[in-house]
């Protein structure tokens, strides 16, 4: 009892702590509110149909519909100016919302608001992004990705002109929207005041909460918060009911776990959701990507919705005027493995506003996508809001993702307002095949890499948007190119659309059969040793491993080479690459290699038993020879290591090499 009652004791201070949060946390009625830093953290206002007269951007695309997006910087600029570049000349009133490069440099940047002759602002354009000045302050500002992103809103009542002193400048893009007097903006001071400071700070604090529970910010200054519990057995071929309520409110939180429950290749566990006794959902995706799942397995934990741990979370904001049902559907075979989903859905009893759009998440896929025709995340009519795109781009070949080349548009109103200068670069990133940069999954607040597989094609990203968001009147054509230009590639395609809108959107809302939505695994994979497959271990004496390239038959050749001579410690000598690969099975294992006079013989090794043929790879002249067949063995998905052996030579041969360019992993069963 004294358990039971001390557990009860707990349970009090927790609400009481939860509703004081909430009271704390702040918020202003609207006749305080105006464009800018509130839109940082009034997630409450999220949905609120936006008074922008135009949103639109400045960026370094290329005019002629080529792939020069910046390489060159002939259009990284507006006009030019005695000793600068106009970035850009933005008439007012209007808020610059985000600036985003993955090229900074040293050159100062200057910003002038209102027409004044002398610069309000004064930045080292990578300063800008790196704390290094008190108007861009972390983490509203941040790199990662290889891309350099800024949120600050700048808001000016006349005009704002962006100048940086250099003879050059490569890729950005500066978002902004442009209002109405009557929206009240003020022009940014450089002198905070007290006022600007609380917002800066409650905005700061909400961007360093990324995966923790921000429903006090989505519901709003003293709103109660109800948290409704559910626990569910996943049956196949049933629906079961995770929320379900017959009164006006909204949810400002869906918290559901565990993760491992959604995830799997077969997409096959949808969610739905409906408003208001609507016979057609306003959320229809399965369920692991509407979370930010990649190719089956949870790849995301940004401010609104992600993975943290074992829990799946979403903190947009669900206006809804009478009812709200949300529920999960199975659709795997009765020989599926029984889970169990435990649900806490957050509700808030305060009723859809009258300005107030309702939620919708659209999932869509393209496989294969239109030749000529860019990918579509969204076509819609009516008046609303784009507040966020996850994307999922697999390639049909093994080592090339060079479709991610591609420019996202956007179309609002008739009228293209928005041209990006590469995929990456939407999602806040930059030079998605560099190492070190758009390699591997990274998550921010607004923005992140879902993975970058060039072995397997695959790569992906997610942006959600605040200040930013894309709001259209009459109408939205949200795309992205898959290829660096005409869209001439053809690829696997999908991506999940969150936006607000006043009307049910006029786009179709339907998913393809549960065999149609599976994750496609390629069954041909190449390693490229030459760039960037990690190299396990090689000799510990007595060997160099270098990369070079040489020329055979008018074409490059690149591999890695390894030169040996003598022994070992342990015997023969080797090399061990790490090879990812997507699924389990038996693989066919082969090499493209340079053939040579200095060239030893090779072997495929597996726990230190030979399990292939000894290949010679000398040849009296240097020459390529692709796809020798080395061996086949039962391969795992994720990560395997190949162990090569140099366990002689051709008595031709002057050296013990190996000269590598691909290991090519076949699945034959």
């Amino acid at each position: 009892m004294k358990s039971n009652k001390l557990l009860k004791a707990i349970f009090v201070f927790i609400l009481i702590l939860r509703v004081s949060v909430i009271v704390s946390y702040g918020g202003q009625d609207r006749n305080d509110w105006s464009p800018g830093i509130q839109e940082l953290y009034r997630l409450d206002r999220l949905g609120i149909l936006r008074e922008s007269v135009e949103v639109a951007s400045q960026s370094s695309y290329d005019r002629t519909g080529g792939n020069n997006d910046g390489f060159g910087g002939e259009y990284s600029y507006v006009r030019k100016e005695e000793d600068g570049l106009v970035l850009a000349d933005l008439k007012g009133p209007g808020v610059i919302y985000r600036i985003w490069t993955p090229t900074p440099t040293d050159d100062r940047m200057e910003f002038y608001f209102d027409g004044k002759r002398e610069p309000d602002i004064e930045v080292n354009f990578r300063d800008l992004f790196m704390d290094g000045h008190p108007v861009f302050v972390r983490p509203l500002v941040g790199y990662g990705a290889g891309g350099f992103y800024s949120y600050v809103p700048l808001p000016y009542e006349k005009s704002c002109k962006v100048l940086i002193r250099a003879e050059r400048v490569q890729f950005y893009q500066i978002n902004y929207a442009t209002y109405s007097t009557e929206a009240g903006i003020e022009t940014f001071s450089v002198k905070q005041s007290s006022e600007y400071k609380r917002h800066l700070e409650k905005a700061t604090r909400l961007f360093d909460s990324c995966g923790t529970d921000i429903s006090p910010y989505t519901a709003g200054a003293g709103a109660k918060i109800e948290r409704i519990h559910s626990r569910n057995a996943l049956i196949s071929g049933q629906a079961v009911t995770v929320f379900d309520v017959n009164r006006p409110g909204r949810i400002v939180g869906i918290r559901m776990g565990p993760a491992e429950a959604l995830v799997g290749k077969n997409r096959d566990i949808v969610l739905r959701a409906y408003w208001d006794g609507d016979n057609q959902p306003a959320i229809l995706s399965p369920a692991g990507d509407f979370f930010g799942y990649a190719w089956g397995k949870p790849a995301m934990k940004s401010l609104l919705i992600g993975t943290a741990g074992e829990t799946n979370y979403c903190y947009y904001p669900m206006p809804f005027d009478k009812s709200a049902r949300i529920e999960l559907l199975r659709q795997q075979g009765p020989d599926a493995k029984q889970m169990t989903v435990e649900t806490e859905v957050l509700f808030a009893p305060v009723g859809r506003k009258e300005n107030e759009g309702k939620f919708y998440a659209v999932w869509v896929r393209e496989n294969p996508t239109t030749k000529g025709k860019p990918f579509t995340f969204i076509e819609t009519q009516g008046r609303g809001h784009i507040v966020g795109c996850i994307q999922q781009s697999q390639g049909f070949e093994s080592g090339n993702t060079y479709f991610f080349e591609g420019d996202d548009q956007t179309t609002i109103d008739g009228k293209v307002v928005i041209h990006g200068t590469g995929s990456e670069d939407f999602y806040n990133g930059g030079w998605y095949d560099v190492p070190g940069r758009w390699e591997a999954k990274r998550s921010f607040p607004l923005s992140g890499c879902l993975a970058y597989k060039k072995h397997l094609g695959r790569t992906g990203g997610y942006r959600l948007m605040l200040g930013d968001a894309y709001a259209y009147r009459k109408s939205i054509l949200q795309t992205i190119e898959h290829a660096p230009t005409g869209n001439e590639l053809v690829n696997d395609y999908c991506g999940v659309t969150f936006l607000y809108s006043a009307e049910r959107p006029t786009c179709k809302f339907e998913l393809p059969a549960a065999p149609e939505r599976k994750v496609v695994d390629l069954e041909r994979i190449v390693f490229a040793t030459w760039w960037n497959v990690p190299v396990y271990a090689f000799s510990y004496d007595n060997a160099t491993l270098t990369k070079d390239a040489e020329k055979f038959d008018g074409k490059d050749v690149r591999f890695l080479s390894l030169k040996a001579e003598g022994g070992d410690w342990f015997g023969h000598h080797f090399i061990c690459f790490v090879c990812e690969l997507p699924a389990e099975g038996k693989y066919k294992v082969s090499l493209d290699v340079v053939k040579g006079p200095e060239q030893g013989k090779v072997q495929l090794f597996m726990d230190e038993a030979p399990v292939g043929p000894i290949v010679d790879m000398y040849a009296e002249k240097r020459k390529h020879a692709p796809n020798e067949y080395i061996g086949t063995l039962d391969l795992n998905e994720g990560q395997n290591k190949l162990l090569f052996k140099i366990v002689g030579k051709n008595e031709k041969s002057k050296g013990l090499g190996l000269d590598l360019t691909n290991i090519i992993c076949e699945l034959v069963n």
